[in-house]
């Protein structure tokens, strides 16, 4: 196994499901810590913000900090920020959404936007569905933080963002530009954060259509842990196959430190 500079890693499924630490999680990003080796946790998360994300790994024993974090919340409004002179935003998103948008000096209307940005929101209305449909319609561009159509929780499957957004799609018949995985924009601000050539990056997830894929469109390496969405059952079937594939990050853990 090539010994890699540093990593991207996705949270849900890789390192903790819900509110439970996945086994092998907490040596391996001690590991990390303590070797000062470079990484940045990689979510489609669009809810919370960076603090409450670390917060959140704490509470499990994780250690980070905030500049390790990257969601797909703050990957939109970074995009936003370079894709338009003034962007005059229509959100459709919980706070950590709300919040990116605030630290990039991005407005926030209710009327007359030249942007529709679309996060998960658990409080969506059918008033909100249709005034950015109208919006979008007076041509507005149309974003959302990714494609998820449903979100784990440990009563099983709830409805995702990518759900919601579809709605939209469907009523406008516009095509929104995603931006958590698998697409690149994400990761093209991942490896901005690192600032290591993708060469030398692994991508680690345990959900081969959003992490792995992720990794795949943007010619870097990747490690399957079957710790979560993707079964090895599964494996055999997948057109194109990660760089690795392992049980959890404890037979990952254990490789790299044979480096």
């Amino acid at each position: 196994m090539k010994k890699y500079t540093g990593y991207l890693i996705d949270l849900d499924g890789t390192i903790y499901c819900g509110n439970e630490v996945i086994d092998g999680a907490i040596p391996f990003i001690n590991y990390l810590n303590q070797s000062e080796t470079p990484y940045v946790f990689v979510t489609n998360n669009s809810s919370k913000t960076e603090e409450e994300v670390v917060n959140h790994l704490k509470g499990m024993g994780i250690e980070t900090t905030k500049n390790h974090i990257l969601t797909s919340s703050i990957a939109a409004a970074k995009y936003i920020k370079r894709q338009f002179t003034h962007p005059r935003c229509f959100v459709i998103g919980e706070h950590g959404l709300k919040r990116a948008l605030q630290e990039e000096a991005i407005e926030r209307v209710n009327e007359e936007a030249n942007v529709v940005v679309v996060g998960l929101d658990r409080e969506i209305t059918y008033e909100k569905l249709t005034e950015a449909s109208l919006m979008i319609r007076a041509g507005a561009a149309f974003i959302s933080t990714n494609k998820d159509a449903a979100i784990p929780t440990p009563r099983g499957f709830e409805v995702g963002n990518g759900a919601m957004t579809a709605a939209i799609q469907t009523s406008t018949n516009v095509q929104p530009t995603f931006i958590g995985k698998p697409e690149k924009i994400i990761m093209e601000e991942a490896v901005h954060m690192l600032g290591i050539d993708r060469s030398q990056l692994l991508m680690i997830g345990d959900n081969y259509e959003t992490d792995i894929q992720a990794g795949i469109q943007s010619n870097i390496d990747t490690l399957m842990v079957y710790t979560g969405v993707t079964g090895e059952d599964e494996y055999d079937s997948l057109r194109v196959k990660p760089t690795y594939a392992l049980r959890n990050l404890h037979e990952f853990l254990h490789a790299v430190k044979e480096k």
